[in-house]
């Protein structure tokens, strides 16, 4: 059991419910908050991205990624903890556990709906699903690509908050692309600290992540890019919605972030680099919460 809760990496969910929490704190400053939907948003959220992990695990310990070179945050088919088999298992069994619960969410969120806004949705679903397996997986694994960061972007960011916040209310207010961009840089933050850490294992393997193509020291400067960015949204959205001094409370996370970005920009060696993942994930937590409660209040 301890082998499959740390394949399931804890420390990641964090930054997985950001996306919901901030659809929902926007939903519920438009009097569109309902208790139901956050709680299935959050059980299939919490589903994909376990299932991202297990993927991860599985699909660098296939291509020879994670070897006897990795020292840090050793992965659990890499040290035979768990069967390559055991893992192709639960990648399947928590792929049927997102869609079954994802079918729930849409199902409660979208009653009374049309088919074609059903459907919608659930092929957005199937979506998470196969770029959850397919980052690491298959022939040609995107993740090696390079296209990571895109992806993260997308789902973790405009998806999974734009498309929360819909399913709260029913409506779509193309403004919410600023708080969206924002929790979506965030999560690229942390991906690209896991990839700045792992960056000369992954060149020697063929991993080609955006660390791996910038070099280490342009991607330090990438990461400072990503939170600064990250902040001007959220204050560009606080600026068009209207100023009040509550939309300012996602400002105490600065000095938060600017230690993550110095850490990250003196780190070396990959076990100098690792706590700042974890860090990464809850700062953007907490931003989201502030930042929600900025717009309630």
């Amino acid at each position: 059991m301890r082998s499959w809760l740390l394949a399931a990496r804890p420390r990641t969910l964090p930054l997985s419910l950001s996306c919901i929490l901030m659809g929902s704190f926007l939903a519920a400053a438009r009097d569109g908050f309902r208790w139901p939907v956050f709680a299935l948003a959050v059980l299939t959220t919490v589903f994909l991205q376990v299932l991202s992990n297990f993927a991860n695990d599985y699909g660098d310990s296939v291509s020879g990624l994670d070897n006897d070179d990795r020292k840090v945050a050793k992965r659990a088919v890499q040290t035979g903890a768990i069967t390559r088999v055991q893992m192709r298992n639960a990648i399947i069994l928590f792929s049927v556990l997102t869609l079954a619960s994802g079918i729930g969410l849409l199902y409660i969120a979208l009653d009374g709906g049309g088919m074609s806004e059903f459907l919608t949705f659930l092929g957005l679903g199937i979506l998470c699903i196969i770029a959850a397996i397919t980052y690491t997986v298959g022939r040609r694994p995107y993740g090696y690509a390079g296209l990571g960061d895109l992806s993260v972007l997308i789902f973790f960011g405009w998806v999974g908050v734009i498309g929360t916040c819909y399913l709260h209310t029913r409506t779509l207010d193309w403004t919410l692309l600023l708080p969206a961009t924002s929790c979506g840089l965030f999560a690229v933050g942390v991906l690209n600290i896991n990839n700045i850490r792992d960056i000369d294992n992954d060149r020697r393997n063929g991993k080609n992540s955006v660390p791996v193509r910038l070099g280490a020291a342009k991607a330090k400067t990438y990461h400072w890019l990503l939170l600064i960015t990250g902040l001007v949204c959220a204050a560009s959205y606080v600026v068009i919605e209207g100023p009040k001094w509550g939309g300012a409370l996602f400002l105490l996370t600065l000095p938060l972030f600017y230690k993550i970005a110095s850490g990250v920009q003196r780190g070396t060696r990959p076990e100098e680099i690792d706590p700042f993942l974890s860090r990464m994930a809850i700062s953007t937590l907490l931003f989201v919460i502030l930042f929600g409660v900025g717009q309630l209040i």
